[in-house]
């Protein structure tokens, strides 16, 4: 009987382990258990603003690709508004999940383009888009933003960004790349999990 006067330890925690994709993205792994993917459409169908297209790749400690990477992508409407809130249109889903491909280990998604969010204290977060990362070898999963390089002044005044050290803003914004696509944005986001250039990862 353990003893009321002591804690219990911690459970040890444990990486995401090789099954991670059978669970999050079964369709990756071979497995067709649904007749939609759930999270491949993460603005939904009819989402109004400015579509873009986002790809890049996680790198490890030794500069080699992480080849089996799960993001999940949540963000806002054009408008500003989240899923949850009374204002968002009809359909908007507001978050999504993607793999990266298991030889590259490069991933990309499309969506829209976020509005920036009004908060309570009367200011605003600048437009961006929130990424959580699973994978082997990874214990916790990560938290990190991903904001747009086109939004020089939002970006200069967002909360978030303020708590970061000067130097290291620029592992947040994604760089602008030529469109292969007419109809939408094209950006690069690339995420290092160590070494130079480490990506910031918020404890959240």
């Amino acid at each position: 009987m353990a003893n009321p006067q002591r804690p219990l330890p911690e459970t040890a925690s444990q990486t995401a382990g090789p099954y991670v994709h059978i669970g999050l993205s079964p369709r990756a792994a071979g497995f067709e258990i649904y007749e939609v993917e759930p999270g491949q459409d993460i603005a939904g169908p009819n989402a109004k603003g400015t579509p873009v297209e986002v790809t890049g790749i996680v790198w490890d400690g030794n500069g080699d690709p992480v080849r089996d990477v799960l993001l999940e992508v949540w963000q806002p409407n054009t408008h500003g508004a989240f899923a949850h809130t009374d204002d968002v249109e009809p359909g908007f889903r507001g978050w999504g999940r993607v793999i990266c491909d298991f030889d590259t280990g490069e991933w990309s998604f499309k969506t829209i383009k976020p509005g920036s969010v009004a908060r309570a204290d009367g200011g605003t977060d600048a437009p961006a888009l929130a990424l959580w990362i699973v994978a082997r070898g990874i214990n916790i999963g990560l938290q990190t933003r991903m904001y747009f390089p086109d939004e020089t002044e939002t970006n200069a005044v967002d909360p978030a960004m303020g708590h970061v050290p000067e130097d290291r803003r620029g592992t947040l914004i994604a760089q602008r790349t030529e469109d292969t696509d007419p109809t939408r944005l094209s950006y690069r986001f690339d995420i290092r999990l160590q070494g130079d250039g480490e990506t910031v990862f918020f404890d959240i």
